[in-house]
């Protein structure tokens, strides 16, 4: 049996997926994967995955032009490849996959790890979007969603197939690569992380805003920005290092010894499909400061395992943080060990590798449907 994956990223590709890639090499499937060139590649290959470069998918943006070479090549590649089955995630895979997949009459199972910024800001473009997702998803046999919004918002719309929509965790979190920590000692300094790329939807701008507001209050909390430019922030980002306001550590290929040196971790994103940078940081014994979103709210009990806020709003999140700065030192050492819990019952990363190999099987004809 022959898999092909077609992603647009593939650090995301092999950080959240690799645990599926490694199931499906020792079902003894043989699994392509094409995405655009980037890290991980090798990384990739030695999962016993074929790793294809794909130079005509552009991450950010819609040029009708690349999108439709990015079609054919799709085309190009299915009848070149002739997989049983097709494995797609995010939006422009999702979509131009898909309606590739659909021609060539192949099988495919799609993955919403989000709706993005063109569904979720509105209009002309949400409605082309969706337009786009509406028949790139039409022939899709099983269509995952990460959180209970996402799903709601397609299927009420009629985007996804009836009865061909399933809800994953998620990603789900490798509960031994993050393991618990113990959590850092009562020094007086504390340290908030924020983990992801840097760009308005992830509150970059609030961000910045409350940690200027906090710093005047407590001089000695620390916030720390890891990850990379995903637009163009670096000006705004410099400003506040000079200032003192933010420590700027740039993007890192493990996160979780900064996750192990945090006393929480704080997540101001607008919209998500299921925040792994909270996943990973609820593993890793971290309490979550985060916006009260769909994607994000799932990750914790709020006032148990972390504390929510209104999302583009830097006084609420300014709020969050010094309701976590005045907890006694054991309450937040206890809101870590809330979110480790929580991780092991519902976000192990074996619930989603368990669900994917269940659907191929479905889709292949190697196992019965329910």
């Amino acid at each position: 049996m022959k898999i092909l994956i077609l992603a647009n990223h593939s650090l995301g590709l092999y950080r959240f997926r690799r645990e599926l890639l490694e199931e499906m090499f020792r079902c003894g499937y043989r699994v392509s994967i094409s995405v655009p060139d980037g890290e991980f590649l090798q990384e990739l290959r030695e999962t016993g995955c074929r790793v294809l470069s794909n130079k005509y998918l552009e991450r950010r943006g819609m040029n009708p032009l690349q999108d439709l070479k990015l079609i054919r090549y799709y085309i190009w590649l299915l009848g070149k490849i002739k997989p049983d089955v097709v494995l797609t995630y995010t939006i422009k895979p999702n979509i131009y996959g898909g309606i590739a997949a659909g021609i060539k009459k192949i099988p495919f199972i799609a993955n919403i790890t989000g709706l993005g910024t063109a569904v979720e800001n509105g209009g002309i473009l949400q409605a082309v979007t969706l337009s786009l997702y509406r028949l790139g998803l039409r022939k899709a046999q099983t269509v995952f969603f990460q959180n209970k919004e996402n799903l709601a918002y397609m299927a009420t719309r009629h985007i996804v197939p009836r009865n061909r929509f399933r809800l994953l965790p998620g990603s789900g979190v490798n509960l031994t690569q993050h393991c618990y920590e113990e959590y850092p000692e009562d020094s007086g300094r504390l340290i908030f992380s924020t983990v992801g790329r840097i760009m308005k939807d992830k509150g970059t701008d609030e961000l910045l805003a409350a940690a200027e507001n906090v710093k005047k209050k407590y001089p000695d909390v620390i916030f720390r920005m890891i990850g990379f430019f995903d637009e163009d922030y670096q000006e705004k980002i410099q400003d506040a290092v000079k200032k003192g306001i933010i420590e700027y550590i740039g993007q890192q290929d493990d996160i979780h010894p900064f996750l192990k040196e945090s006393h929480a971790v704080i997540h101001p994103s607008y919209h998500e499909g299921m925040s792994n940078v909270l996943l990973e940081a609820a593993a890793t014994g971290r309490p979550v400061l985060a916006s009260s979103v769909a994607g994000c709210r799932e990750t914790f009990d709020d006032g148990i395992s972390g504390i929510g806020f209104r999302p583009q709003d830097p006084a609420d999140l300014v709020r969050a943080i010094e309701k976590f700065i005045n907890l006694p030192y054991d309450k937040k050492v206890q809101m870590g060990r809330e979110g480790r819990r929580k991780m092991e019952r519902e976000f192990d990363r074996q619930i989603v590798v368990e669900a994917y190999m269940k659907e191929i099987k479905k889709v292949t004809g190697t196992q019965k449907n329910d």
